[in-house]
């Protein structure tokens, strides 16, 4: 009886079957992480609601949904649908994120919500194995959170004509 415990534990431990699948879950994982850290840092640096921990996790967990139908077999083509339930879901977790201040009439949050969802397709991406276009996509978030600032001027709360970000 005993045995067959340990054999069944054994089997539901067996989707690892060697040492180069789990330095590539590991190695994934981890550079999702650590990308996901990188954006919270900045966000958490100006801050914002979301930060650090929260934009690991969203890139580990949306990392997590496609390596988990990758190691089970799953089709790439099939991939289809976990990417879609990653973006909605993502979506409702970034519209938490955003705050209508209708006495000032002003919307907040957005650029935090965007974050979000951008990190998890850094994660999605990450979890495919793609993580050159990861890395290249956390510069780029990087570098438009830290440069069109400078471009674009901020809006004047005080001016009378409606913008992008406020209510209308």
């Amino acid at each position: 009886m005993l045995n067959e415990i340990w054999t069944t534990g054994v089997s539901e431990f067996s989707d690892i079957p060697d040492l180069s699948t789990m330095t590539r879950i590991v190695i994934r994982l981890m550079l999702a992480a650590i990308l996901g850290g990188i954006v919270g840092y900045e966000r958490e640096r100006k801050a914002r609601s979301a930060g650090v921990r929260t934009h690991m996790l969203v890139a580990v967990g949306a990392a997590l949904f496609v390596l988990g139908p990758l190691q089970s077999g799953m089709e790439i083509s099939d991939m289809s649908r976990v990417v879609q339930g990653i973006v909605q879901g993502v979506g409702f977790l970034g519209a938490g994120a955003i705050i209508i201040r209708a006495g000032d009439q002003k919307v907040e949050g957005l650029t935090t919500a965007a974050t979000i969802w951008a990190t998890a397709g850094i994660g999605v991406v990450v979890g495919l194995g793609l993580e050159a276009t990861a890395v290249l996509s956390t510069i780029i978030m990087l570098t438009i959170l830290a440069v069109v600032p400078f471009i674009v001027p901020p809006v004047d709360p005080d001016n009378t004509n409606h913008s992008e970000g406020e209510i209308k």
